[in-house]
């Protein structure tokens, strides 16, 4: 039962180290970050192996790396030079066409790496590339020469409808941000409702706008309908 409690409370705290420090993903952490995450992984996991280190060992250790990690966060903001100690610098690895050697050899990267990287983005033929990118995260970032990019809509002058999909209604639940976000009034949702013979925002399963902008609620129980066209 100690252990537990103990894992419980380790877990609790890891959690809130975590999320002071931001919400990027594990491909998406700069160096310095994913040392101090690695860190703080296995200072949470000595107290919780063993009953006999008290907790305060783990905790303590967890709050300055968070504390460090803040000031090197706060200190890369303002410093283009922490900035590019901690973080590095991107690095050219294609430029039209041609493969830089040098970098490839700085960076500790291989052909077969960089070929790999550009065939998952869609681009099996370095000729095809004005220039790739290794960004600070390690993401291979591609901008291909302009006979080797795809026609849009916009090129041809083709009009689509939005594929956005904006919620206002889950569970039963109203999502007040996205009202806000669509300038949507109370009493216009409300009015709409009962025109769909929905008394109560709890009698509502799913509501959303769709790309076409139309305000689309569903019934628990039953259908969706359509109960009207966004202003």
């Amino acid at each position: 039962m100690v252990s537990f409690v103990r894992t419980i409370i380790m877990y609790s705290i890891v959690i809130l180290v975590m999320r002071i420090m931001g919400k990027r993903q594990i491909g998406q952490l700069q160096p310095y970050e994913f040392v101090i995450a690695i860190m703080i992984s296995d200072l949470a996991t000595l107290p919780m192996q063993d009953s006999a280190i008290p907790l305060w060992t783990g905790i303590v250790p967890i709050l300055s790396l968070l504390l460090l990690q803040l000031c090197i966060s706060f200190s890369v903001l303002k410093s283009k030079k922490i900035r590019s100690f901690f973080c590095g610098k991107p690095c050219i690895m294609v430029k039209n066409g041609l493969i830089i050697e040098e970098n490839l050899r700085n960076q500790m990267y291989t052909l077969d790496d960089l070929l790999e990287a550009l065939r998952l983005k869609g681009f099996p033929d370095v000729k095809s590339v004005q220039l790739a990118i290794l960004e600070n995260n390690g993401e291979l970032s591609v901008l291909p020469t302009s006979e080797a990019q795809e026609i849009t809509r916009g090129d041809m002058n083709i009009k689509a409808p939005s594929d956005v999909v904006t919620d206002l209604i889950i569970g039963g639940c109203l999502l007040e941000d996205n009202m806000e976000l669509l300038n949507i009034k109370m009493e216009l949702l409300m009015s709409e409702l009962h025109r769909s013979g929905l008394n109560k925002i709890e009698d509502v399963f799913y509501c959303y706008v769709n790309g076409a902008g139309k305000i689309v609620v569903q019934k628990k129980g039953r259908q969706a309908v359509d109960i009207k066209e966004r202003i």
